[in-house]
């Protein structure tokens, strides 16, 4: 029979998914499938908690696909070689999927759709895991924002009335038209195992939260002890809530909530237009930077024991759960990149290991923005005081006591570096080599 596909990629649900609701309101007899892209998962650890998430969505998929009396196809190695396969094994219509705006995303897809266009098959692409594009949200003469502030105001500006607002943010009503899923009986899904994984015991948050936690997100967010953030990142990234949603959510509840959307929303077009930043440095006269090479103390920093209770505790609870509160992520951010001068590349790979809810854009966004390399206006003459922010943001130590139960003993090291000497050594580096330009 033929059929249109839909590609799952970062956007593991039914509901409210703008790809899948365009191949099904096409009238063609709609197969869903995904791809285990070997390209990716080679590089992960075998027990990756990211991997584990994403096979227990699937599963999650196939079992909302079999209610409508169809079912979801896995497949496992590279994007063409399962092209190769899917082409084989069924008559095609169409491709309907997501556009994911990540260099190596639109590498893939350049080549797929090449492929499939040999064979007389169009790939279609929606966009779905934003709210605007970059084409979208411009300066007047059509050139991308560079700063934040500006780029939200714009960005605000495009949803200043109520027929903007439902343009935008309405949800796409893709169960409407489950009728033409194609039907077909059960299919069996690739085991863990089958991939090269095994199962984390790492737990994912919640994709459902308090409305109080968003209500309240601009008096709560910075303080880690308190349960004040919504940990939906992973969800964002993966696609399982609807990022028009929330967004509606946000207008309604917390404008501070909103911006954090719009910041993911800035990354992600910053990354678009300059994809140089996934090598080197956005601002590029920061290349000169001499960062320095010690793996012993970047080990040090890695596992929690830099002798800064703020920082380690961060770390240490980025390791045992895949998530750090995000004013401690800027912190201990900044102490690798100012007080220890290791270069932010490794800090950002650190955190693309480890993080839950990594996110190529926002990651290597956030990292060159506490090195100061990155877009913002005043770059590297913020150097945190991980001491004063300790006592600004968690005075009573209940975070960082939670994940150092040693503070305070004789267990606990002295600090790694002085925080006056590190921030003279970081002031005299970075004016080297910005003279150096």
């Amino acid at each position: 029979m033929d059929r249109s596909i839909f590609w799952f990629r970062r956007d593991l649900r039914l509901e409210d998914n703008a790809g899948l609701y365009h191949a099904l309101k096409s009238g063609d007899k709609v197969q869903c499938v995904f791809i285990f892209d070997k390209s990716i998962l080679h590089n992960l650890s075998k027990e990756d908690p990211r991997v584990s998430f994403i096979h227990q969505e699937i599963l999650r998929l196939s079992k909302e696909l079999e209610s409508y009396g169809s079912s979801l196809i896995t497949y496992a190695g590279t994007p063409l070689e399962c092209w190769r396969k899917i082409c084989e094994d069924f008559l095609i219509n169409s491709v309907y999927t997501n556009a994911d705006y990540e260099p190596y995303s639109k590498i893939r897809d350049s080549q797929v759709e090449n492929y499939l266009s040999k064979k007389g098959i169009h790939l279609h692409k929606y966009k779905d895991h934003v709210i605007f594009e970059s084409h979208e949200v411009t300066k007047d003469d059509g050139s991308p924002y560079t700063v934040f502030s500006p780029y939200k105001r714009k960005w605000l500006a495009k949803l200043d009335n109520k027929t903007h607002k439902s343009y935008y943010l309405s949800s796409y009503p893709t169960i409407k038209y489950r009728a033409n899923f194609i039907k077909q009986k059960k299919s069996s899904i690739h085991t863990l195992d089958e991939i090269g994984f095994v199962e984390s015991q790492i737990p994912i948050p919640s994709k459902k939260i308090k409305r109080s936690i968003i209500k309240m997100y601009d008096q709560q967010r910075d303080f880690p002890s308190i349960n004040g953030t919504s940990k939906l990142g992973v969800h964002f990234r993966f696609g399982t809530l609807s990022i028009r949603e929330k967004a509606r959510h946000a207008l309604k509840l917390n404008s501070t909530f909103l911006s954090e959307l719009i910041w993911r929303e800035f990354y992600s077009q910053i990354l678009d237009k300059f994809p140089h930043v996934v090598d080197g440095p956005f601002r590029k006269k920061y290349k000169n930077i001499e960062w320095r090479t010690n793996e012993n103390d970047f080990n040090v920093w890695k596992n929690g024991m830099t002798g800064y209770p703020l920082v380690d505790a961060g770390m240490r609870e980025l390791n045992a759960t895949g998530f750090m509160h995000n004013r401690v992520r800027m912190v201990a951010a900044s102490f690798l990149t100012k007080h220890l001068l290791l270069p932010w590349s490794w800090g950002e790979a650190y955190f693309a290991e480890k993080l839950l809810d990594f996110d190529l854009a926002s990651n290597n966004g956030g990292w060159q923005w506490a090195s100061g390399t990155g877009t913002d206006a005043a770059p590297y003459f913020r150097i945190f005081n991980p001491k004063a922010q300790l006592l600004k943001f968690d005075k009573d130590l209940k975070y960082v006591k939670k994940w150092i139960p040693e503070l305070e003993t004789e267990l606990y090291p002295k600090p790694i570096v002085d925080h006056k000497y590190a921030r003279e050594r970081c002031l005299a580096t970075f004016k080297n080599g910005l003279g150096k330009a």
